[in-house]
């Protein structure tokens, strides 16, 4: 290894992941840039998943006294193998049940060698399964890697799926921090926080098309409406948490942007109800025409990369529609919880 190539350290973080473990250290061993290690964080676990991770030839850390879940024990992992690395090498923490495509690794490397980075993530598709749900999951997963895609990479939150991050970065992030620690043990969603504490330490982050990998769906309704809430209502206390500022200030406004949707989406729909319920007659106002001509027009282009067949099932508004107003739901409800500081059941 020569002495100016940087060390990249995969850490994976697992509870009780003795059925996906495998799948994500495969993928990891099959990256062209291989990483020089890689290490399972095995966290309070009841399965065989050090043993499996050992057979597929990673290091196993089990965490001691971790009542932090993820965001704890991946401190305590860093607190270990930090101490060892150069600002320039890299780590790569990714979730048990993420899945790297090929390239991903060398890729990411490459854009945090640019300098103007201090973490790359990537976009990611959903697996099979969860029936319709998992259907529409999918649905979503495609249109928001569009979406990054179109936008150059640029990106809000590194998602907690996978993602490198510079060493001297996380070293600044640590310094920030009353305590030392990376990652902030007191909030739901510790990739968001940390997504912006980089911001505002000047370090960039980017999830450029070559990044790819694919992820677990949410098999359930229950399941998804517990991870979509907490996944909204940290966002939104990380917020608050930061207050306004020129990092935060496009997160804000898409919070607002969110905001004007439900009541958009309040107004169309009662004025459906009325028309039927009340009217006795289905009355094709101008602008709710449009409104709709529009929503259908986005629902086909954006998971064209899905195939044709995808793409005509997302035109019957009856089929993704209801959800939309799921996702609505779980956001007001995300809103409130947050407002009033609603005790986490979670």
């Amino acid at each position: 290894m020569g002495s100016g190539r940087p060390r990249v350290i995969v850490l994976i973080p697992a509870h009780d992941e003795e059925g996906c473990i495998a799948g994500a250290l495969r993928s990891v061993w099959a990256q062209g840039r291989t990483p020089d290690r890689v290490v399972v964080v095995a966290d309070n676990c009841s399965d065989r998943t050090a043993e499996v991770a050992r057979l597929w030839g990673a290091e196993v850390y089990e965490t001691v006294g971790n009542v932090h879940k993820k965001a704890g024990a991946l401190n305590q992992v860093l607190g270990a193998v930090l101490p060892d690395l150069r600002d320039e090498d890299a780590v790569l923490v990714m979730d048990a049940d993420s899945f790297l495509d090929g390239g991903f690794v060398g890729h990411a490397l490459a854009k945090l060698s640019e300098g103007r980075y201090g973490g790359v993530g990537g976009t990611f598709g959903g697996r099979e399964g969860g029936g319709f749900v998992g259907m529409l999951q999918r649905n979503e997963f495609a249109r928001y890697a569009r979406d990054v895609n179109r936008k150059k990479g640029k990106v809000l939150c590194l998602t907690g799926t996978a993602a490198l991050l510079r060493v001297g970065a996380l070293r600044d992030v640590a310094a920030s921090r009353p305590d030392g620690s990376v990652y902030d043990t007191e909030v739901l969603t510790e990739d968001f926080e940390l997504t912006l504490r980089l911001g505002h330490l000047g370090h960039g982050v980017v999830s450029p098309k070559e990044c790819t990998l694919s992820t677990e769906v949410m098999e359930t309704w229950g399941d998804l409406a517990r991870q979509r809430l907490r996944w909204k209502r940290g966002a939104v206390e990380n917020l608050i948490q930061y207050g306004l500022t020129r990092v935060t200030l496009e997160h804000w406004a898409r919070q607002l942007v969110t905001m004007l949707g439900i009541v958009v989406t309040v107004l169309y729909l009662s004025t459906l109800f009325w028309a039927v319920a009340v009217q006795h007659s289905l009355q094709f106002y101008p602008v709710w025409l449009a409104v709709t001509a529009v929503f259908v027009a986005e629902r086909a282009v954006s998971v064209r990369r899905r195939g044709w067949r995808m793409s005509l099932l997302a035109t019957t508004l009856v089929v993704e529609m209801p959800f939309d107003l799921f996702l609505q739901a779980v956001n007001v409800k995300a809103y409130w919880q947050a407002m009033f500081r609603a005790e986490r059941s979670w």
